[in-house]
Parts: structure tokens; sequence; C-alpha cells
């Protein structure tokens, strides 16, 4: 047995073992949770109020005694016991920011950095494409998926264990897949990242392991986050609790997500934790609610979850929900040219659902991008045109399409002529 299979065999035994105290259904019990945020040695750290919920966020079943923050936070900060250096709540669609604390300062990202190795991925590649994995993946350090070389996996099926159990070698076959070198991928990493909005963040891997020269903030990993919920696939990795493949190398064929927040918060779909002793603790959480999507982010945390809470928390309590557009509702009626019929209503093929904040004038400006008129032949549910929900500084902020409502035939040849002829003596 080499090296690498036997401590495999060692980690396996460790799951089996904390897998005997794991809560019904699969759920991730509150003794866990505390075991990994316990205090830090030689700070004093007080109990606070449990959380349930009834007073927060938290799923039924679901409790969390939070500790005391010992770190110095400014007098006017709304959540003195968030212990993160850095942190950010925004409204994904948006943009809106609902608190933040250092949010421009330059912190190290540690595995949050996968996230954007997902985004580059999704958008230049597909799931079913074939990886090879390469000597660069199997001696990865840190958190792995215990790759072999020469091992054929789908991209997809790889791009789930990184996200899961933060594979580093993972993430390097992936780079290497779908950009030839880390560091090449990394250069895209970081153009992307910059046109995103992201413009204070720098990659220099794939995987988010110490450099630096790899660095990120707070604001820019939610701006990252919030992109990626417009992408095919991206949400369904991020928030999947458990996946199994036939490729993994233990019995139970199984991963298991490390991110908490999906068990414990109501709506939470995603996104990633990380940690390495330069970066701290770091977590990018994103949850939706009533058609909100929130996303809250914590680096150099002392108590990830606790914070994570109080941050979606206090983002829920300052935003609502406005439904702009039904599905189903008429939007027009449009004429209909060399049809049997002369018009017909077009209507919403699906929702809108806005964000109101607190205190603030909410201004959304309604765009229809609709024909002046219908051509026969039409089919019953063809899209023809959109609506668009625009914000003040001109990003789209959501749209739905419209789509006809029933089947229209074209006039037969004869029909046409005679319309012609008629029209021209008219």
């Amino acid at each position: 047995m080499n090296v690498k299979k036997f401590l495999a065999a060692i980690t396996i035994l460790t799951l089996i073992i904390a897998g005997a105290e794991a809560a019904p259904e699969g759920r991730m019990p509150a003794s866990e949770l505390m075991r990994l945020d316990e205090a830090p040695k030689g700070e004093i750290a007080r109990p606070m109020q449990t959380l349930t919920s009834e007073n927060s966020g938290l799923n039924p079943g679901y409790s969390v005694t939070p500790i005391q923050n010992t770190r110095p936070v400014a007098p006017e900060d709304p959540l003195p016991n968030v212990t993160a250096t850095a942190a950010i709540v925004i409204e994904a669609s948006t943009g809106h920011v609902l608190y933040e604390r250092n949010a421009d300062q330059r912190m190290f990202p540690a595995s949050t950095t996968k996230m954007m190795t997902l985004i580059t991925a999704l958008e230049g590649n597909k799931l079913d494409e074939i990886v090879t994995v390469g000597p660069g993946a199997y001696n990865a350090e840190g958190s792995t998926l215990w790759l072999d070389v020469g091992e054929k996996i789908p991209l997809g099926d790889l791009l789930y264990g990184m996200m899961l159990i933060s594979g580093n070698d993972g993430a390097i076959a992936i780079a290497e897949h779908c950009g030839g070198t880390v560091a090449d991928f990394a250069a895209r990493m970081t153009a992307r990242a910059h046109e995103l909005g992201a413009v204070s963040t720098n990659f220099t891997n794939a995987n988010g392991l110490p450099d630096s020269n790899h660095y990120t903030t707070a604001r820019d990993l939610a701006t990252m986050a919030a992109y990626g919920f417009t992408l095919p696939h991206f949400e369904e990795i991020c928030s999947a609790k458990e996946v199994s493949f036939g490729w993994i190398h233990d019995d139970t064929k199984l991963l298991r997500n490390e991110n908490q927040m999906l068990w414990l918060y109501r709506g939470a779909n995603g996104v990633k934790t990380g940690y390495t002793d330069a970066a701290g603790r770091c977590l990018v959480t994103a949850a939706k609610q009533n058609g909100v999507q929130l996303i809250a982010v914590v680096l150099d945390s002392l108590y990830i979850w606790n914070d994570t809470i109080f941050l979606l928390d206090y983002g829920f309590g300052r935003v609502s929900s406005q439904k702009l557009i039904q599905p189903g509702d008429v939007v027009k009626t449009l004429p209909i040219t060399s049809g049997r019929r002369k018009s017909m209503q077009v209507k919403t093929a699906g929702e809108i659902i806005m964000p109101v904040f607190e205190g603030d004038d909410n201004a959304y400006n309604i765009v229809y991008d609709l024909p002046e008129f219908l051509t026969a032949p039409i089919k019953s549910g063809e899209t023809i045109g959109k609506i668009r929900v625009v914000l003040p500084n001109g990003k789209e902020a959501a749209s739905v399409d419209v789509v006809t409502t029933a089947d229209v035939e074209q006039k037969s040849f004869f029909r046409l002529v005679l319309n012609k002829i008629r029209g021209f003596f008219a």
C-alpha cells in the first residue's frame, strides 16, 4: 500500500467514527458546529443568547449558542458580535450592500478561490468533458480528492468534488484541463474577475493555497458569487449537500459538503468554505428567502458559522420582496400580419420578484422589448420578446420572456393575393 492510499484509509476511518455522531437525515449536529468553532486559546469568550428557528433564520431542529466577540469593533458597527476581520452582505440581483466591514481590505481568500475556478470552468467548458489527471494534481498539498495520475474523470464530477470537499488536487486538474497550465488558468480567472467588477483581486492559482500575490476582498468575492448565480449549473453544484461518484476512492463513494450552512440556515444555497493559516477561516454563503437572494462573506473569522448567521439575519431583516411581474400577465395585444386572425394577446412566461430595501427609493425601470407586430404562422408558447428590469445604473437585474398564447395559421396564397388587390383599389 503506497503512502497516499494509507492516508486515504486513515481519512475514511476518521469519517466513519465522525459519522457515528451524525444527526438523523444527514444533518450536521450542533455539537459538531461548536466543536469546529471553539474559542481561541487565551481569550475570554462568553456564551450569548442561543439562536433557534424562532429568533433567527436557522432551520427547525437546530440551535447554536454564539460566542461573544473578543476582537475590537468600531463603536458604530451594527453587528459587534461578528468576529470577522472583513465581511459584507449584498443582495445578489442588484448588488445592494446591506452591511459591510473592511469590505475593500485586501485579504487572502483561501479555498473561496475555488468559486472563481468554478465560474471560469463553467463559462468555457462542458460538464461532460473528460479530464485526465496529471502529476501536478497528484502532488497537490492540503485537502484532497485522492486523485491518481492518469485517472479519467468527467469535468462536472471534479467541479462537485472541488466545491463540496475542497479538493485542491481537483482544482489543479480542472485548471490544467481548461487552461493548459495552472498559471494560465489563474490569469484567466483574474481577467474574468476584473470584467465582473472584482478589480481588487489577483489569482495565482486555482485552489487558494497561500501566495503573497493571491488576494481579494470581501466585496469582490460577493460580486463573483452574485454573478455565479446567473450561470447554469453554478447553484446546483454549490448547493449540493451530498453526491456519489464511482471514481471516489473509498467504499462510500460519497462526497459530503463541508459548508454546514446548507443544513443550518433556511434557504441556504451555497457557496464555499476556506481555511489556511494565512487567511484564517473564510466563508462565502448564499441564501434565498421569498425570492430574495443574499450573499454573505466573512474573511479571517473566529466563528464562521455564527458570523454568517448574524449577517444573513441582519440582511434579511432589511430587505423584503415585491412581485413586479406575475406569470401569465397580459402584456399587450399585437397585430398579426398574413394570419387567419388579426391580433393576439401576448403574456409573460414567468415572474419577476425584486427586492425592496429599507430606507431606499428602490427605483426600477421596466423595459419592454417587444415587436410591433407578429407574422403568421405562429405557435402558441413562442417567445417573441422580453420584459427587463433595469437598475438606475443601467444594469439589468432581472428579465422574463413574453410568449404567444395561440396557434395562428398563415392565410392561403390566394387570400393573400386577394387582400393585396383589395388594398390596391382601396
